[in-house]
């Protein structure tokens, strides 16, 4: 919490030099990699936050492309109705599986490669990331014609590269940001809120500015949305877009720390700041962890294990305001990705209102059952208007408010989690802590891809 409220408060010099002390002091330090690194407490560099913010974005920002495009796959698959139905809960499975796997190999992979390269492992997850959304992408324009089955397994290859590069980039950023001031573990949080809410509205601006394609006449048009492929090439190609200006600032950060070890006399170091590597290297029992933060690794999992449900009812329901009288903005193509994005607000949201006192949660137990508590949405979206079947809920606001709320209650919950665990554990457990609760995340992510098979 003190990371955070760093963040909101004005910052002041944590010190002020005595006439005859040099302006800068100099301390080398032998890191877990083997080499030589300065580890100083300075002033926030806002180009580092900046850019740990754009690997945030990048990191998340082909998950939720995935899901904001619902309305172009349903195109793409209609004229195979298991496919259609299924497809969003295959892209999840497919992804989360993949994500998980990578995280948990690479985390136990730690103890044999303790000369990890984290920028160079983010490097090659971005140029992956990049290549998946550059084949989808031109899929839109030159692919057209190729059925659902062999579209469905072309996405599902894409949706694994771009999951094992988001495994790749979260092991790499959280290992390799915690060399830098605190304060940028908290961009990498905050880029990954924005990254629910951009796609959406890239979603968007790209269908309304691009005219709708005509109905696809071997299937029943007034059932299937109105996607130009155009605009799906723009919406794919900006998350190519995204992973270049990631790569392009981590690669500058990189450069930027070789030449400070080079030339360490830039950096400040105070007094208060310490570094101990042998706690670094400390290898810590799982069942330590366990032991310790077992309320709030149930409620991580649990929370987002219950959250993988959106995207499905999402990519489902549609307005409640008939087909003839629909504005533009009430049509399936915008109308699903702008609740994508109202989801995502509330998620944003959820996470920067933690920042005060006021909305954290301290008790662990109380934690785990609102995540419990949040089960309460399933049978709330079955009373919205799913695949345009009727609606007990006649209303959209009433549904955009299911929305908001579930988004704020994730991002509330996820980040209250992740904020109280090191508060939990020694000071020489924190980073081991930190690894452990990513890893109860992406499990409650790839648990909840699974059952979402059976939510509908």
């Amino acid at each position: 919490m003190e990371t955070i409220n760093r963040f909101v408060r004005p910052r002041t010099q944590s010190y002020e030099p005595l006439p005859e002390q040099s302006e800068t002091t100099q301390e080398r330090r032998r890191d877990e990699d083997g080499g030589s690194s300065v580890k100083a407490k300075r002033e926030t560099s806002t180009f580092e936050y900046v850019v740990f913010a754009l690997v945030g974005v990048a990191m998340l920002w082909s998950w939720n492309m995935f899901m904001a495009c619902a309305t172009y796959f349903q195109r793409r698959f209609a004229k195979n109705p298991y496919i259609l139905d299924n497809f969003q809960s295959l892209i999840l499975l497919v992804s989360t599986v993949t994500n998980l796997t990578s995280v948990v190999y690479l985390s136990l992979a730690e103890s044999s490669q303790p000369k990890a390269d984290y920028p160079g492992r983010i490097l090659r997850s971005l140029k992956i990331n990049a290549t998946a959304f550059t084949l989808l992408a031109l899929s839109t324009l030159i692919w057209r014609s190729a059925g659902p089955a062999v579209y469905l397994v072309f996405t599902l290859f894409n949706a694994f590269l771009s999951s094992l590069a988001s495994g790749m980039m979260q092991n790499g950023a959280f290992s390799w940001v915690n060399r830098f001031d605190a304060i940028n573990t908290q961009a990498l949080m905050v880029g990954q809120g924005i990254s629910g809410v951009l796609p959406a509205i890239t979603q968007i601006m790209s269908i309304l500015l691009v005219p709708p394609t005509e109905p696809d006449t071997s299937v029943v048009a007034d059932e299937l949305p109105t996607v130009s492929p155009l605009s799906a090439f723009f919406y794919f190609i900006t998350a190519t877009l995204v992973s270049a200006i990631a790569y392009v600032a981590i690669a500058a950060l990189k450069r930027r720390q070789e030449s400070l070890i080079e030339n360490p006399g830039d950096i400040i170091d105070t007094e208060d700041e310490t570094y101990d590597s042998a706690a670094v290297n400390e290898a810590i029992s799982f069942w330590v962890l366990l032991a310790k933060l077992k309320y709030v690794a149930f409620s991580v999992f649990f929370t987002f294990a219950v959250t993988m449900i959106f995207p499905v009812y999402t990519q489902a329901i549609v307005s409640v305001r008939p087909m003839e009288t629909q504005s533009r903005f009430f049509q399936p193509d915008v109308f699903i990705p702008l609740s994508f994005m109202i989801w995502n607000t509330g998620d944003l949201a959820g996470r920067v209102i933690c920042a005060y006192p006021f909305f954290r949660v301290y008790c662990p137990k109380l934690l785990a059952i609102l995540s419990v508590g949040r089960l309460v949405f399933i049978p709330l979206y079955l009373l919205c208007n799913i695949k345009g079947q009727g609606a007990y809920l006649n209303s959209d606001a009433m549904y955009w408010l299911i929305q908001m709320a579930f988004g704020i209650s994730n991002g509330w919950l996820g980040a209250n989690n992740l904020m109280a665990a090191p508060d939990m554990v020694t000071e020489s457990e924190r980073a081991a802590a930190g690894g452990f609760m990513t890893m109860w995340l992406v499990g409650g992510l790839a648990t909840g891809s699974v059952l979402s098979f059976f939510v509908m």
